[in-house]
Formats: structure tokens, C-alpha cells, sequence
């Protein structure tokens, strides 16, 4: 049987992890010393409540090749066809982890038929590819017309995102603490993508919260792709009131066939904090994987 299986850092929407009957993989995050597992161990409301409080001790480390080996071994006793879409490489070391998971496997199960595929994008971003293969092979896509429906995805996917405090960026290393600071006293908000290489880029910079997700809809203005047939997603950390007000927005600049909401996880919130928001689209379609 042909199968198609991601992880948490997918974010992926309950609604769609259920439809598809969807084998999601938990990554780890380390809270006060004990370990977590996204999705399964603990939830988004509960872990944004304990990232709120800075006294907190929180880490994060990607999916361990034993973990990967639990994961993938049943499919490959059932003699299953395995498509895995991990989280980028430019971020994360997913990919290598999954591969010696798959060598180990292949010393018992040699013709296990595993394709480990790099998304180069990161939570709903890389859920939106997943949801499209889902979507494909729902309408009789073999694994050949996947795959090459993943590499053109992946060549195609933009993330645009902002976060409401420079706090967590800092505490990550990805923003020196100087700059972190002085950012903060002026109300500077970055405006991040995820390159082609699938690591995080600074856009721009820009004062104020209301004018940084504006500047989201801009970017995607200029990018996107014939909007009645984009599949887009809006992500958040558990920002309601931000995320209707960017949704708002979206819908009214951009009408997209449809728009996929998700909630950012443990395996990017811990370094974002509660106020990301983020679009996702793609800036090319092809009319082979339309679905």
C-alpha cells in the first residue's frame, strides 16, 4: 500500500490528519528537563502557557534515527510503499536522522520501497506540500506522480513570517542580543522568508506589529501564483486576535481556492514565541498536480 507520513513540524490541521488517517511523527521538545512529545505528550495551548513564562527551561531536538526506526518499521514488515516529507534540512537535521533509520531498516528488510523527501520548508509550509500529495494520491496518483508532484512543490513553496517579540530570536541566537534589544525599545518587527535552501532569511525590518503583517499580505501579493487555484495556509502560535486580523486581510487583498489554518507547534514556537504569524503559498502552479 502506498503511504504518505510526515511530522508535528508539519503542523498539520487535525481536520486533515483525521480525514486522511495520517501518521503524523512527534518531535521532542525538553521542558524543565523532561521530555515531550508535539502532539502526542503535550498540546499547543498548554506549551504556549509554559513558553509564556520565561523562568521556563525549553529546548527542542529533531526526530532521533531510533525514533525514526519505531516509525518506519511497521511499513516495512507490512511491505508497504513509504513516502516521508520531513522538516528542512536548513533548519533542522531531520533528514539525515530519517536516512540512518532507513539504512538500519534496509539491513533487515531489503526491499523496504522508503523515499525520504527534503521539503525545504518548515510547519504549514511543508504541511501545504504534504496536504497536496494527500490530495493527489486521493485521486489515483501512483508514486512516481507523487514525487514529482514533491519536487516541484518544494521548488515552489514561499514562507512569509513575522513574530511579535524579538525575545525568543535572541534567546536562539538567531538575532545577537544587542540588536534584539535595541529592536525591541524601537517596536521593530523582522519580516522573515524561508529560502530556496530552506533556511530562514531576514526580509526586512519594520516598526510596528499592524504594518509587519500587512507587509505579509504585500509579499504574497507579489508572489503568489493565480490565487483561484492556490491551496494557502495561515499559521499562528496561539494568537487569535493577530490571526483573524491577518486572515481578514489575506481575504480581502487575495482570494484563494482555499485558505488552511494551523497552529505553530513546539518544533518552531519554542523559537519564535506565541505571536508568529505566517502565510504560505506557492509561486508556481503546474496544471499535471493540479487537484
Amino acid at each position: 500500500m502506498l503511504k504518505i507520513i510526515t511530522d508535528s513540524a508539519s503542523d498539520m490541521p487535525q481536520y486533515i490528519v483525521e480525514r486522511f488517517n495520517l501518521h503524523v511523527i512527534p518531535t521532542p521538545v525538553v521542558i524543565d528537563g523532561v521530555d515531550y512529545l508535539d502532539g502526542a505528550t503535550i498540546h499547543t495551548k498548554e506549551f504556549y502557557e509554559i513558553l509564556d513564562d520565561v523562568s521556563r527551561d525549553i529546548k527542542t531536538y529533531h526526530i532521533n534515527p531510533a525514533m525514526f526506526e519505531e516509525a518506519f518499521r511497521p511499513y516495512a514488515e507490512h511491505n508497504d510503499s513509504v513516502i516521508y516529507l520531513c522538516f528542512s534540512t536548513g533548519i533542522a537535521g531531520t533528514f539525515n536522522a530519517a536516512n540512518i533509520a532507513k539504512q538500519n531498516i534496509l539491513e533487515d528488510y531489503p526491499d523496504f520501497d522508503l523515499t525520504i523527501v527534503d521539503s525545504k520548508s518548515a510547519a504549514i509550509g511543508f504541511g501545504l506540500i504534504v496536504y497536496k500529495l494527500l490530495l493527489l494520491r486521493e485521486a489515483g496518483a501512483d508514486k512516481e506522480k507523487l514525487l514529482r508532484a514533491a519536487d516541484f512543490y518544494v521548488n515552489h513553496i514561499r514562507h512569509v513570517f513575522t513574530v511579535s517579540t524579538l525575545r525568543y530570536l535572541i534567546k536562539g541566537g538567531r538575532l545577537s542580543k544587542w540588536k534584539g534589544t535595541a529592536g525591541e525599545l524601537l517596536d521593530m518587527k523582522p519580516v522573515l522568508i524561508v529560502d530556496k535552501d530552506g533556511s530562514l532569511q531576514v526580509l526586512k525590518t519594520i516598526r510596528g506589529r499592524k504594518k509587519s503583517l500587512k507587509a505579509l499580505i504585500e509579499y504574497a501579493q507579489e508572489n503568489i501564483a493565480d490565487p483561484s487555484r492556490q491551496i494557502m495556509g495561515i499559521c499562528h502560535g496561539e494568537d487569535p486576535d493577530s490571526l483573524q486580523y491577518t486572515k481578514d486581510l489575506l481575504l480581502q487583498v487575495i482570494s484563494p481556492k482555499e485558505l488552511v489554518e494551523s497552529t505553530i507547534g513546539c518544533a518552531i514556537g519554542a523559537h519564535t514565541g506565541r505571536g508568529i504569524i505566517g502565510i504560505v503559498f506557492f509561486d508556481a502552479m503546474d496544471d499535471e498536480f493540479d487537484v
